[in-house]
């Protein structure tokens, strides 16, 4: 690893838990987790007792929103900040927390604080991808997340797949929020997420795409508030299991139909979103799996490709059942597994930002 010139602390501050690395001028990294906070002040505390006195030059965060601006990362002063709080109405489960997390850590580090966005990778979508079948004067449109994974992912392919990084990959980022990305030249061209990171393919307690129809019978029977709690908590693998669980991991273990009917579901769907990106581009030639589910759940792997054998993919099943790097067989389309590594990429846009 190359020496850096200034430490970077990243910092990806959810509604439950707050993740951080602190990237060292010599290289060196350590990483922070903070799992089901009830109490953000609380948890900075403890990342700030963890830190045992090490001051970062820069501090970079994960925000899941943008809104309409190309840039990856910015600098916050006064008028960014307020243009951030504006924005919450199209990421509600993930803004808060995020804005949370810069506003501790302006008061605790004399350092610039630099965002940096999920959706910005998603810009060089062709507008075929962006619009949505609306009137387009309500200036509602697709816009993708999980981009600074996505970003990663990209990065990483040329070394791992040569020139075939620069085909049609699709990168399927699996976890308790899921989504995939369709790369041509490395660059995001489609994806499954919209307006906001309720849509695509279902998630742990988000439904993904619903036939219009279901909103407006539902908004009749709820009032706005305990339909967006419904929209962001309460949907999902979580409906799907009819309560038993929202995580992938505690479904695979249990032995009741209703959970082994949730699984079933969710990766149908992923198999329908590769498919779809397949008849869109006319064929990819490489699948990616990233994300706490795609990383680590080698039966959702198997579950998924199976059937995509029409598509040229094929599993090594020893390979997969391991969580090699190289899982697909190697007479056919390559598959990969990708830890994502979100903070590597907050910590590039931090020191391009401040160079």
């Amino acid at each position: 690893m190359a020496v850096l010139k200034r430490s970077v602390l990243t910092i990806n501050s959810g509604s439950s838990s707050i993740k951080a690395s602190l990237f060292s001028a010599d290289g060196t990294r350590r990483n922070f987790r903070y799992e089901q906070v009830r109490d953000q002040q609380q948890a900075f505390d403890q990342l700030l007792h963890d830190l045992t006195g090490d001051m970062p030059d820069l501090v970079g965060h994960r925000f899941v929103h943008g809104g309409d601006i190309v840039d990856p990362a910015r600098r916050v002063d006064a008028a960014e900040r307020c243009r951030l709080e504006e924005l919450i109405h199209l990421a509600p489960l993930h803004l808060p927390g995020n804005l949370l997390g810069l506003d501790l850590c302006l008061q605790h580090f004399n350092a610039p604080q630099i965002v940096c966005f999920d959706t910005a990778f998603h810009a060089t979508m062709p507008e075929l991808a962006k619009r949505l079948p609306i009137p387009n004067e309500l200036d509602i449109r697709r816009y993708g997340f999980h981009g600074l994974n996505y970003a990663y992912i990209a990065e990483m392919l040329a070394d791992v797949l040569g020139d075939v990084a620069y085909k049609k990959v699709v990168v399927a980022h699996l976890g308790s929020g899921a989504s995939l990305c369709l790369m041509d030249n490395l660059k995001s061209v489609d994806t499954t997420m919209g307006y906001t990171p309720a849509g695509g393919i279902p998630m742990g307690t988000r439904s993904g795409d619903l036939d219009p129809g279901v909103m407006l019978e539902l908004a009749k029977r709820y009032t706005p508030e305990e339909l967006s709690d419904m929209v962001f908590h309460n949907m999902g693998l979580l409906a799907l299991s009819s309560g038993e669980s929202s995580e992938m991991n505690e479904l695979l273990l249990s032995d009741s139909d209703i959970a082994r009917f949730a699984v079933d579901y969710f990766c149908r769907q992923v198999r329908a979103a590769i498919g779809g990106f397949a008849a869109k581009v006319g064929g990819i030639d490489a699948l990616v799996f990233t994300g706490g589910i795609g990383e680590h759940s080698a039966e959702v792997r198997e579950k998924i490709c199976d059937p995509l054998a029409f598509l040229g993919f094929a599993l090594d099943k020893a390979a997969n059942q391991t969580g090699a790097n190289k899982i697909g067989l190697t007479d056919h389309k390559p598959v990969l597994v990708i830890p994502a590594d979100e903070e590597v990429m907050i910590r590039n846009l931090c020191l391009n930002t401040c160079s």
